[in-house]
């Protein structure tokens, strides 16, 4: 069964380029992001471990911590993170992880055998501080996927864990947040003092209250 929203990330322990790691001490208080990618050396993929390495600094502020994953050995990635320096122009300061029997694959349901019976699938999950799944994306060989966009989907997640809002359709970060149901009208100009706008009385905005 894969995993769903609210599930409780499996830990596991596992041999990194960077070291060995154990996932759950390893993320500590901090969010995580984990992805998998089909194989080394494989283009696509290069371009995405590049452009997380490009947004370290993005995730780091925002406490995330970034693991990729294939099923090849710690030797090749070592080898591979040189070439993605050299193409993408950056330097692969995250672990990736050598899943060589697949164990991490198999717990997180990364192994689609109509796509292939031996290669993980490009898998997202983010992984919030109670190490509970908050978000999965899987994406197909041929798209690459969009980190610019994992990056606004961890800001909603992080202002609707400490705000209790919500994000609209097509939100940016410093755009106007909703009101979670689960606050009364008649409180919500005490808790959000830059303002209530109501639409409708299901549907309330206020300005983005950590801007």
């Amino acid at each position: 069964m894969s995993l769903q929203l609210g599930d409780i990330a499996p830990d596991f322990k596992a041999k990194t380029s960077l070291g060995d790691i154990s996932l759950h001490a390893y993320l500590g208080d901090s969010w995580g992001v984990l992805f998998s990618h089909p194989a080394d050396y494989t283009p696509v993929c290069t371009t995405e471990l590049g452009r997380t390495a490009a947004l370290h600094a993005e995730f780091e502020k925002r406490d995330v911590k970034v693991l990729a994953l294939s099923v090849d050995d710690v030797e090749n990635h070592i080898s591979w993170i040189k070439d993605i320096d050299e193409t993408q122009h950056v330097k692969v300061e995250f672990p990736i992880i050598a899943d060589e029997d697949k164990s991490i694959a198999h717990a997180y349901g990364m192994i689609h055998p109509k796509a292939s019976e031996t290669f993980t699938v490009r898998s997202l999950f983010i992984i919030g501080p109670d190490k509970k799944i908050k978000l999965t994306l899987t994406y197909p060989a041929s798209t690459g996927r969009n980190f610019v966009e994992v990056l606004r989907v961890i800001d909603s997640l992080q202002l609707a864990a400490k705000y209790s809002v919500a994000t609209p359709a097509d939100w940016k970060e410093g755009e106007d947040v909703i009101i979670g149901l689960t606050i009364k009208t008649e409180d919500a100009a005490e808790k959000f003092p830059k303002g209530v706008r109501i639409v409708k009385p299901y549907l309330r905005y206020t300005p983005q209250p950590n801007k």
